[in-house]
């Protein structure tokens, strides 16, 4: 039977910036980060789902320090323009340091401090070629989430999402961070996320129907889930083809 989805508050979303323990969590994340393999499925994503390259213009929701779309940036291959790039989070914790390192690769990077549905439903923002969203949706329960969705769907071309995979395995292994060094908000909220986190095709039905787009949803590695929703280059009506 699987697992039933129930959302609890993560320790890191209290804690400010700047605070030690915030601090080592985020170094945790990295690492979690790392052994998910978070940064390669969302290259081989952002090149998959464009014809004409990676992307020009990304965004990434939830985006924490920074350091995921970092990676990212250094997995792609070196753009012949520069790459925009947008860093929304609720809190300012993206380092000068890392917008440094993207600038180092050709990407033209900031940081802003915004809730998601603020930003996401501003005008006059543009349309980005790819939205991600990296260990951040199953902080919301069905009908916000719902919701972000539909927006985010307004502003992109390819949506992009690695999240926590709800089932007995990645419980489990969320038991088992103290053996890397993880500190005790990571060990809490892992498990947390892992209650909150998804499987089979939950995403998928909460992306909007109309629009032409092609979902592909799955698990990735042990302990991940994936969510990919990508324009059909073909201008396709009537609905969503899921793959």
């Amino acid at each position: 039977m699987a697992m039933l989805r129930s959302l609890e508050p993560e320790w890191l979303d209290t804690l400010p910036p700047d605070d030690p323990r915030a601090q080592h969590s985020r170094r945790d994340l990295r690492r979690i980060n790392g052994l998910m393999g978070s940064a390669a499925f969302v290259a081989r994503e952002l090149v998959r789902g464009s014809a004409d390259g990676p992307p020009r213009t990304i965004a990434e929701i939830g985006a924490g320090d920074g350091t995921l779309m970092l990676r990212v940036a250094r997995r792609l291959a070196a753009p012949s323009g520069q790459v925009r790039a947008i860093l929304v989070d609720r809190q300012p914790a993206v380092s000068p340091r890392t917008l440094a390192a993207l600038g180092a690769l050709g990407w033209r990077a900031e940081a802003t401090t915004a809730d998601v549905f603020d930003w996401l439903a501003a005008p006059g923002g543009g349309p980005f070629d790819a939205i991600v969203a990296n260990l951040f949706l199953h902080h919301f329960e069905a009908a916000p989430l719902a919701a972000l969705l539909a927006l985010a769907a307004r502003r992109t071309r390819q949506f992009i999402a690695c999240e926590p995979r709800r089932s007995r395995i990645a419980l489990a292994g969320s038991h088992l961070l103290g053996l890397i060094g993880c500190n005790d908000v990571s060990r809490h909220d892992a498990v947390v996320s892992v209650r909150a986190g998804f499987h089979g095709r939950e995403l998928s039905a909460l992306w909007p129907v109309a629009g032409g787009w092609v979902l592909r949803e799955r698990a990735y590695g042990p302990f991940g889930h994936a969510f990919v929703a990508t324009m059909d280059g073909d201008g396709m009506a009537g609905g969503a083809a899921v793959r």
